[in-house]
């Protein structure tokens, strides 16, 4: 329990991973029970004993390397993915707690038994019980997902989506409706510092253009297009640079292949490996820009982290990654699966007059993704 309650506080129960485990749902759900707690909710949640079994998860490691002062002091770790008799105590504690708001955080099939069996049993009258999808259609299907989403978004008295195309999702392929609020900034990783600093910490030049892709290494996220782009950019930007900080999950022997091909080795530089929350800051204010060649996706977490260091974007027209950045901006949209356009949007950001102009705008547009939006609309559903 973070918060003891005021007269006119909610008792609100989050469900999900949380520290220790690492990643943007876990940094999500820490992040909004600090709101709740700060606008004077008693705040609990119920995370996972065990997330992904280790034989399905394509990483190194599920939890983070080390704590940060960030992290919540309110979680209790006892669902098991993979073992039902866990989602009926862990109903049972909520029920316990008896408090006025359940918020349920949901983003893959894999869990949505669990969830959706928590969801039935902690229902009460007097008491809402809100799932916020992340995403509503997994980023790479198998049978039966629609199947399990089904069961789970059954369950929920209201549902909150992070994007419009989330709630598209919802309402075509599910046929229920959502509330959407945008995906709030992820604000907890420190201030920015210096970018000579971030620079010299990361062995950049201090004075040559770099670009950030950030985050693991999935075949859907499409580094493999920006590597690419790299030869045509570095034509017209002899200096560049492409940092790629994050742990290759898919696609490492390609990506590698691709640069060694083209010859691209005094331009990227590859730091594979999960970066701590303490280091998160140095990537983002060493970068000018930040690029996302996604060939899918719903929403980004890193498109919120770029928001926060005031980093403009260049991203894909997929899923809801086009609805944070207002083209010509904050940033530019490209097609998917384009490497000519990747290539352009770079060359254009840098040589166009651009940078400083939008680096100035985003400074302006974050304020809109506020997780008091968040907090007020899970108060009043």
């Amino acid at each position: 329990m973070a918060t003891q309650g005021t007269a006119h506080s909610r008792h609100i129960v989050l469900v999900g991973p949380a520290f220790p485990y690492r990643g943007g749902i876990a940094h999500f759900v820490d992040r909004l029970e600090r709101e709740l707690s700060s606008r004077g909710h008693q705040t609990d949640i119920i995370s996972f004993r065990r997330l992904y079994p280790t034989i399905f998860f394509p990483g190194k490691t599920q939890f983070e390397p080390e704590p940060a002062a960030s992290h919540a002091d309110a979680s209790r770790r006892m669902i098991d993915s993979c073992n039902p008799l866990s989602w009926r105590s862990s109903a049972d504690a909520i029920n316990e707690a008896d408090p006025d708001i359940v918020v349920l955080n949901y983003w893959m099939p894999f869990f949505a038994p669990a969830m959706g069996t928590i969801a039935r049993r902690v229902r009460r009258p007097g008491r809402s019980v809100v799932a916020i999808v992340h995403n509503a259609i997994p980023h790479e299907r198998r049978p039966g997902d629609r199947m399990l989403t089904n069961y789970l978004l059954k369950r929920p008295d209201q549902l909150v989506a992070l994007s419009r195309r989330v709630s598209d999702d919802l309402e075509q392929a599910f046929g229920v409706r959502s509330t959407v609020v945008p995906h709030p900034l992820y604000d907890h990783f420190g201030p920015g510092i210096a970018r000579t600093e971030a620079r010299s910490a990361l062995d950049l030049p201090t004075d040559a253009p770099v670009l950030l892709f950030f985050g693991f290494v999935r075949h859907y996220k499409g580094l493999d297009l920006l590597l690419q782009a790299m030869p045509s950019i570095v034509e017209s930007l002899p200096r560049a640079r492409l940092v790629v900080a994050g742990e290759f999950y898919e696609d490492e022997e390609l990506c590698r292949s691709i640069v060694t091909q083209s010859e691209m080795e005094r331009h990227v530089t590859f730091h594979d490996g999960y970066v701590a929350e303490k280091d998160v800051r140095t990537y983002f204010s060493a970068a000018d820009v930040v690029v996302q060649p996604y060939r899918s996706a719903t929403q980004s977490g890193v498109a919120q982290i770029s928001f926060f260091y005031d980093r403009p974007l260049i991203t894909t027209d997929v899923g809801g990654l086009a609805e944070v950045v207002d083209e010509g901006q904050t940033g530019f949209i490209v097609k998917p699966n384009e490497p000519d356009e990747l290539s352009r949007a770079v060359i254009r950001f840098f040589s166009g007059g651009c940078a400083a102009e939008m680096t100035e705008n985003v400074g302006r547009a974050k304020h809109g993704f506020s997780w008091s939006v968040l907090a007020e609309a899970l108060e009043e559903l």
